[in-house]
């Protein structure tokens, strides 16, 4: 009999290369996985993996194996998630793995909404970036996360990840309320200004950068930091400007907000393994959750112009 477990282990050497991937993202030692996957090649009776240099590579036998490990464990969530609903109780736990935008404007409302319909549920938060939030989902980690799509950065399908549309959240150019840069009209405006992007290596801190350089320059980046919040604290104390999307300026703000011309968005989303979508848990948050994405944010604190 195969260990579910240990394909569990195959599919992720699959999908990470290495073991000590597969061992920093589950929380093993190199070593145990080792011991683990050289288990299931006792259970399966084939060789699964060959050393190639410092290495392993999976030898054709393992491919076919990570091949029905995909239908197996699919197959194992489904089941978990009928189990769960066959009472139609919303309770226990749902681990949820979000960033600091939706973190800051849409989970407070949502868990408020959560509290109120099903006391019986407990909800716990992790503060993870979409990068590595989804190595916490194949890892089981968390049951549920939120992911962000940038314009021209397209976010890579997994046929392993259940995943919903929740909202496309505007960006914007944010611009102080005062100084040299407070008339600006344009991103072209903009060229000598001081800018707060995200880190180089993000889909956000990319695509910021890209942008400024279709319009034209490159940017004076000053600073770089994850933090959304203090971009906005940067442009409202007038250090930096910004392209900040509309749920980081959930309330009232010093600032000052720019259309640009293509309107671009980033799409929010979130994701499941797959077949877990049916848990009562994770269908009473995705819907708690796209109320209150549909009732929106207070929107922009300034009039928006158009460039």
């Amino acid at each position: 009999m195969l260990d579910v477990h240990r394909l569990r282990l195959l599919r992720e050497l699959d999908r990470r290369s290495t073991l000590a991937a597969v061992a920093a993202a589950l929380g093993y030692s190199p070593s145990a996985v080792s011991q683990q996957l050289s288990q299931l090649e006792v259970e399966a009776g084939v060789a699964l993996l060959e050393k190639v240099g410092r290495g392993v590579v999976l030898t054709p036998a393992a491919r076919v194996l990570v091949r029905h490990a995909d239908v197996v464990l699919a197959q194992l969530e489904r089941a978990e998630a009928d189990l769960a609903a066959l009472d139609g109780e919303v309770a226990g736990v749902l681990r949820v793995a979000s960033f600091q935008t939706v973190l800051f404007a849409l989970v407070p409302r949502t868990l408020s909404l959560l509290a109120e319909r099903f006391p019986a549920l407990r909800v716990v938060i992790d503060h993870r970036e979409p990068a590595t939030a989804f190595s916490a989902l194949a890892a089981r980690d968390v049951d549920l996360v939120l992911g962000e799509e940038y314009p021209d950065r397209p976010h890579p399908r997994s046929a392993e990840v259940d995943e919903e549309d929740l909202v496309h959240d505007r960006l914007r150019l944010a611009v102080p309320t005062g100084g040299p840069w407070a008339g600006a009209t344009r991103i072209e405006d903009l060229a000598a200004a001081a800018w707060v992007l995200e880190p180089e290596g993000t889909d956000p801190g990319d695509w910021a950068l890209a942008r400024c350089r279709r319009a034209g320059f490159e940017p004076d980046v000053r600073i770089r930091t994850p933090d959304a919040l203090l971009h906005v604290h940067l442009v409202e104390t007038g250090h930096a400007v910004a392209l900040l999307p509309d749920l980081v300026r959930a309330g009232p703000l010093r600032l000052r907000v720019v259309d640009l011309p293509e309107a671009p968005t980033r799409r929010l989303f979130t994701g499941v393994r797959r077949g877990a979508g049916g848990r009562p848990a994770v269908r009473a948050f995705r819907t708690a959750l796209r109320e209150v994405a549909a009732a929106g944010s207070p929107g922009p604190p300034a009039r928006p112009e158009e460039m």
